[in-house]
């Protein structure tokens, strides 16, 4: 078995001890733990010993997105953690089943009324919100919620699931310490500050006294992929962002087109949709004035999604559900550009390649610029460049 620091080994006994004892004071318990701290390990050796203490026990493992669901299960099936009882998806696959038509074509979801899991573990917890939290603890159902307590919490509401977690995995692991973008991500939550310079071929972090900034920046932009994540602070700072990468990228119309990269910006369950989620454009078509038809490949879902867009959302400063419009756009859903993302946005997403452009809010406290700067930097899988000032 894999050597374990002091606080895992607390943690998985801790995580046991609860799954096996008959009287729980809660129906949840939490674990929070930094970047490189081990947490899917940890979940994974835990699921091997609850095999042992009862091989009927059935694991309802669950992540916000499909592609945080894919490695979840690519993480399992390698430490031959998961039982043929268990299932791996989305929260939304876990607790809604699809509506078809005559066709067999995929209409809606339902949310189902019962679950055949005896136990759920929900990795990425801290982008659960109020509203997901509640359709979960109304099945009865025990719940482990792992999570990184060091991030931002949900952009949408106070909730915090993450906020003071019940376990805290705090130790980085030697192969973590060795990996820049983990220690970049220690910089930024110990210090609010990462210093400029060269960590490795693909971590780096520019300001202007660099020669090379502007040459830099430049070619960062025009060099933006679908495995690209390109960040910053401030909403009119994406808007010049979305406007300068679609320029690059041979879309002069102002209006979305096919292979432009959108955000989806508002829950709808009945589509499989979640504020956060990115994908592609692979059909449009006007409507009327206020509305498009669109088909859309969301990142790591099987599904297209098929419906109605806001025409006014794309360009907009906010969300449209969040002015005095709202009465007006529970016609559809909303999406805009996905170029690039305010950090809250991005919190559910992670990418091969992040661009990040450092922007702090004069309002915003040294916690606050920790988190930002923290959640921002992990979202970074292989390679990061930070500008900043």
């Amino acid at each position: 078995m894999t050597s374990l620091s002091a606080d895992q080994q607390h943690a998985i006994t801790t995580l046991r001890t609860w799954v096996l004892s008959k009287d729980k004071k809660d129906q949840f318990i939490t674990l929070g733990g930094y970047a490189g701290t081990g947490k899917t390990t940890l979940i994974a050796m835990l699921r091997k010993l609850l095999y042992k203490d009862n091989e009927k026990l059935k694991v309802g493992f669950a992540s916000y997105t499909g592609k945080a669901a894919r490695v979840l299960r690519t993480k399992l099936i390698e430490q031959k953690a998961i039982s043929k009882k268990d299932s791996v998806g989305t929260i939304h696959s876990l607790i809604y089943s699809p509506m078809v038509n005559d066709k067999q074509e995929i209409i809606g979801w339902k949310r189902k009324d019962k679950l055949e899991s005896n136990l759920i573990i929900i990795d990425e917890a801290s982008m659960v919100d109020s509203e997901i939290w509640e359709h979960l603890l109304g099945y009865g159902i025990p719940i482990i919620a792992v999570g990184d307590h060091g991030q931002l919490p949900p952009i949408k509401g106070s909730f915090n699931l993450m906020e003071k977690p019940d376990i805290v995995l705090e130790h980085i692991h030697r192969q973590a310490e060795a990996n820049p973008i983990i220690g970049l991500s220690i910089q930024a939550r110990e210090h609010g500050h990462v210093r400029q310079g060269v960590y490795s071929e693909k971590v780096k972090k520019y300001t202007p006294e660099d020669a090379d900034f502007q040459l830099e920046m430049d070619e960062v932009l025009q060099n933006f992929s679908p495995e690209t994540l390109i960040l910053c602070g401030y909403n009119h700072t994406r808007k010049k962002l979305n406007n300068h990468i679609r320029l690059e990228q041979g879309i002069e119309t102002e209006e979305p087109s096919v292979g432009d990269r959108v955000i989806c910006l508002r829950n709808n369950h009945e589509k499989g949709i979640a504020n956060g989620m990115l994908g592609t454009i692979t059909n449009i078509s006007t409507k009327d004035k206020d509305w498009y038809e669109a088909e859309i490949a969301m990142d790591g879902e099987e599904e297209l999604y098929q419906g109605l867009i806001s025409a006014k959302q794309f360009g907009s400063d906010k969300a449209l559900n969040f002015t005095d419009k709202r009465s007006r756009v529970m016609r559809g859903d909303l999406f805009d550009f996905g170029y690039a993302l305010t950090v809250h946005k991005a919190q559910g997403s992670q990418a091969r390649r992040v661009i990040l452009f450092e922007e702090r809010f004069k309002k915003m406290d040294d916690t606050a610029w920790k988190r930002w700067l923290y959640t921002a930097i992990t979202r970074a899988e292989e390679e990061l460049i930070i500008f900043g000032k």
